[in-house]
């Protein structure tokens, strides 16, 4: 197996200088996942849709606030042409690729008999086609360096079902699949694939389906959350982005090398039913 020059020790600085990619990180979970890597020393790419100004202001606050080179770009990650340029650009602009994060995911709630084919195809192939090319296409370049971590934002959803979500429970499920079949693959290459299965995390998008549910349900902010949004987590309360970055950021690191395989909830308690 190939030494790997840049272990500097079992902290988790010892990820700095490493180079990741996390998909769907101009906002919510992606940014907060982005954000961690970048506390940890790992140089990040962002990649997403927003306004462009908005964009290169998070990259120069990410990089003055915790000293790494920043890159962006802006792939749709249902085109694999554009997927496989990201990765072309990361390999050319950093050298390397050692953390890759899909994160990407889109929604779309309907009876399954009323699904529209369209959302259909979208939802699988942002949420589950993409992670496929971008770790065919990031394999590689770890298997050269000895070192890889694919980690990929599954959800509770990839273990349990809930009804009207056939495409997004359809897709994590298969992520779920993917890892394992990733992690089986590499295991002898000093790569991990694993998981993370969140249940409801808040960000600005649960924000806005908070005051939405309270309005449409004529009921209080505090009864959205624990009677709708979080009827299924038995803790009652969110999961912070700040959480799963900071798991995220575990998985990266060499504490995390013999984890490989596995569907990590982050749900409170909705998958122990």
């Amino acid at each position: 197996m190939a030494a790997d020059t840049m272990k500097t020790g079992p902290s988790l600085r010892s990820l700095a200088g490493r180079v990741a990619v996390v998909t769907g990180s101009t906002s919510g979970i992606g940014l907060g996942i982005a954000r961690a890597l970048a506390e940890a020393g790992v140089h990040v790419v962002l990649n997403g849709f927003g306004k462009p100004e908005e964009i290169d202001r998070i990259r120069s606050q990410i990089a003055s606030e915790f000293g790494v080179r920043t890159g962006y770009a802006a792939a749709d990650m249902m085109q694999p042409a554009a997927i496989e340029r990201m990765i072309e650009g990361v390999m050319e602009e950093f050298g390397r690729l050692d953390i890759m994060v899909n994160n990407a995911g889109i929604q779309h709630v309907a009876p399954l008999e009323e699904f529209p084919v369209e959302k259909w195809d979208a939802i699988v192939a942002i949420n589950l086609s993409s992670a496929f090319h971008t770790m065919r296409l990031a394999l590689p370049a770890m298997r050269r360096h000895g070192f890889g971590r694919i980690i990929n934002i599954a959800s509770a959803h990839g273990l349990v079902a809930s009804p009207f979500k056939s495409a997004y429970v359809a897709a994590k499920h298969g992520i779920i699949g993917l890892t394992k079949v990733a992690a089986l693959e590499a295991a002898e290459s000093g790569i991990t694939c694993n998981a993370i299965c969140p249940g409801y995390v808040y960000t600005p998008l649960v924000e806005a389906q908070i005051d939405g549910q309270a309005k449409a349900h004529g009921i209080s902010r505090d009864q959205v959350i624990r009677d709708v949004l979080l009827a299924q987590q038995p803790n009652k309360r969110f999961a912070t982005v700040e959480e799963i970055g900071a798991l995220t950021v575990f998985l990266a690191s060499e504490a995390a090398a013999s984890i490989t395989g596995v569907a990590l909830p982050v749900d409170g308690g909705w998958t122990a039913h």
